[in-house]
């Protein structure tokens, strides 16, 4: 009998997580021949999503939980329950019900019986996103998939249901500074889209802000595309070939027309010019050392502080890439 895992993100979740267990187990305990855990990983909370957490644990021996030391971040808590999953099967959802549990059978028929790697869900349309928000979001898939030419389209989250193969493909790329999209598109493997609708949150507040989108496509960016790097040859050729033009054009000015340009204010905008470029570009390089530091800095990607003794017991397990079948806990 083949187990699935549920990976499920929290950070300051306590409105809303009860709603998801509900109705996220009300569906997979309809699939037939599937034992399934629940992996929850709580990133830090401020609220009482913690003694939530260890309710549910302590009222269904299904569900495990981990608690990291403080907030490390989405990706290092999709990193952390993918690690400490049992399942032949892992699958990651929001606990915020945007990603519906209704596809849940059809994702597990499709990694199951169709021979898929991956099933995952693409979100159509951005209703509640607000139309800045839309139009930023639609315009960064668009940047990152020419400059890192992998299928990141607009949609794609990580909303996913995976086999073990691939799960231990993801886990084998262990860097500090995560991108799970790229991560996602970069092992490859064999994946069925299936399309869902967005909807609001079942309750509770989004932790996404614009300044925390930026920093997150930028971190995206970063980690997938070596382009930003060849940006400083490509502004210094054309201002190279812009200071020859004023400059020809200056000289004509000067010994043909006998018409000032005015020198001095003419050198000082340029020379301001060159050194705001100049600060930008050595801006993008520090940025690329500084990653290249934290990852030679071998630093954990997150750190436990407490998480039940069952989880303890389950992840301690080593898998191979083709693992034998496991029963339920």
């Amino acid at each position: 009998m083949n187990k699935l895992s549920i990976i499920v993100p929290c950070y300051n979740e306590e409105e809303v997580i009860s709603l998801f267990y509900r109705e996220t187990s009300a569906i997979v305990t309809e699939i037939e021949d599937l034992n399934y855990e629940f992996v929850f990983i709580d990133d830090g909370s401020k609220d009482h999503t913690l003694d939530i957490l260890k309710l549910l644990c302590y009222q269904d021996k299904n569900c495990h939980y981990i608690s990291f030391s403080r907030n490390f971040g989405k990706e290092a808590a999709m990193y952390a329950g993918l690690k400490q999953a049992s399942g032949d099967y892992c699958v990651i959802m929001d606990a915020d019900l945007q990603h519906p549990p209704k596809l849940l059978p059809a994702m597990y028929h499709a990694v199951s019986q169709e021979g898929y790697d991956c099933c995952a869900g693409k979100r159509m349309g951005r209703e509640g996103d607000g139309a800045l928000r839309g139009l930023l979001s639609r315009s960064f898939y668009k940047v990152i998939q020419r400059m890192t030419h992998m299928d990141m389209s607009d949609g794609a989250g990580d909303f996913r249901m995976m086999n073990r193969s691939m799960v231990n493909a993801i886990l084998s790329m262990k860097e500090y500074n995560r991108y799970t999209k790229g991560i996602f598109s970069f092992v490859g493997f064999e994946t069925k889209w299936v399309e869902f609708h967005n909807v609001e949150r079942a309750a509770g507040k989004s932790k996404w802000n614009l300044k925390s989108l930026f920093v997150y496509a930028f971190d995206g960016i970063l980690s997938f595309s070596t382009v930003p790097l060849k940006l400083p040859g490509i502004l210094g050729s054309l201002l190279l070939l812009l200071s020859c033009i004023l400059g020809g054009f200056g000289l004509v000015q000067q010994v043909f027309f006998h018409h000032s340009v005015g020198t001095a204010y003419f050198v000082s905008t340029i020379l301001l010019f060159l050194s705001s470029l100049q600060m930008l570009m050595l801006f993008i390089l520090g940025e690329y050392l500084s990653r290249d530091y934290m990852e030679n800095k071998n630093r954990p990607i997150y750190i436990i502080r407490e998480q039940d003794s069952q989880t303890v017991k389950e992840s301690s397990r080593i898998y191979d890439i083709a693992p034998a079948r496991r029963s339920v806990i």
